[in-house]
């Protein structure tokens, strides 16, 4: 998101003057709810429920100012508007590098606003993944090396870093190519006519960010061309979130490639399986052959099943990783492959992995046979 409206994200104009902002894209001072405002680069805009929840957060922080550390309070939030202005630290997942933030209101919507500087400076580039927004505090009290597991990528997904600025000549440059025009030239349109043309062979005609960079200009001004009724309009949920089982989900992502002309269903399947699917099964059977076991009593791991079946302590032993996580995505595939026309190739890997699976779990005792069973 590059502009808000005050009303659409339940703050007054009062309160967003009071955070920096003095005019609207038309250059008048900002004094009505339905005005038109560029978004500052660092300023999110997150859910409600993620408000009430950094709300429940803050009571925490000021609690353990106060009783732990014997310090005044900090937050002294009753409602989710009272952390408005607050700073807060963004973190992709599967990263250690949190993006300085500041909250500036609120939406309906099950998500975060951001300006595209923000998400690609975090790593996110917009792609719908689960994001995370946690208050400075909380980052700078509760996280530290001395907490994390010394385990391979123990230090994923918690914030050991921390950019206080972003500078858009140093993030992905997928941002670069955001246009900033009121309207876009009708050259274009008439160049899309045209055959072998590419985008590139357009630039001169578009206004983006990449031919801003390093000017003042990189920060502000990037105007859009096509206006919307309301930030909230369409979805407030992913419908993925809201589906149950993983059958329901690519039942759905299929259906949706079936009504879709523009969309062709076998490569959505094969897409599924060759990205998502197959990669899962396979690493899956790979750690459950390499896993340690675990004492259920006193924590105990082991690399290898002692003699004895059980702990030094007497209890049972158990599996870090079940059955059903490598059996999960097994039978989906296989109905896939008979609904849909798809490569050969990925048919036999199915069948191989289902091979790998069935001398992985079926009993391989030997049966009492007679010599002739090896004539």
């Amino acid at each position: 998101m590059t502009h808000f409206i005050p009303k659409e994200i339940d703050v007054t104009p009062e309160k967003i003057v009071e955070m920096g902002y003095t005019e609207d894209i038309y250059g008048k001072p900002i004094t009505e709810n339905t005005q038109i405002i560029e978004l500052k680069i660092q300023d999110i805009v997150v859910s409600d429920k993620c408000g009430d929840y950094l709300l429940r957060a803050s009571h925490f922080i000021d609690e353990l100012l106060t009783k732990f550390y014997h310090m005044d309070s900090f937050y002294n939030a009753k409602t989710r508007k009272d952390l408005i202005g607050e700073l807060v630290v963004g973190l992709a997942p599967h990263t250690s590098a949190g993006v300085l933030g500041r909250i500036v209101g609120f939406t309906k919507a099950s998500g975060c606003y951001a300006h595209p500087y923000f998400h690609s400076a975090k790593r996110r580039n917009c792609d719908s993944d689960e994001d995370a927004v946690m208050l400075l505090l909380d980052s700078l009290l509760n996280f530290g090396k001395t907490y994390l597991p010394s385990t391979r990528g123990g230090s994923m997904d918690a914030p050991l870093v921390l950019s206080i600025r972003i500078d858009p000549e140093e993030i992905d440059d997928e941002s670069h190519n955001i246009d900033c025009m009121k309207r876009i030239p009708l050259e274009i349109y008439h160049k899309t006519e045209e055959g072998g043309v590419k985008p590139s062979d357009v630039n001169d005609l578009v206004d983006n960010v990449e031919s801003r960079l390093g000017t003042s200009e990189q920060y502000h001004g990037l105007n859009y061309s096509h206006p919307t009724s309301s930030i909230h309009a369409g979805p407030k949920i992913c419908l993925y979130k809201t589906l149950n089982s993983m059958q329901e989900k690519v039942d759905h992502q299929i259906g949706l490639a079936e009504v879709l002309r523009c969309v062709d269903q076998k490569g959505v399947v094969e897409g599924v399986l060759n990205s998502h699917f197959l990669p899962d099964m396979a690493g899956n059977i790979r750690a459950f052959s390499r896993q340690k076991v675990r004492c259920t009593n006193c924590g105990e791991k082991y690399r290898r099943i002692p003699l004895s079946g059980e702990c030094v302590c007497g209890n049972d032993l158990i599996f870090s990783i079940s059955k059903g996580s490598v059996l999960k995505y097994l039978e989906i595939s296989k109905e896939l492959t008979k609904r849909y026309p798809i490569n050969p190739y990925l048919v036999e890997r199915i069948e191989l992995i289902e091979s790998s699976i069935k001398s992985l779990f079926e009993s391989d005792k030997s049966k009492q046979s007679s010599l002739d069973a090896f004539f």
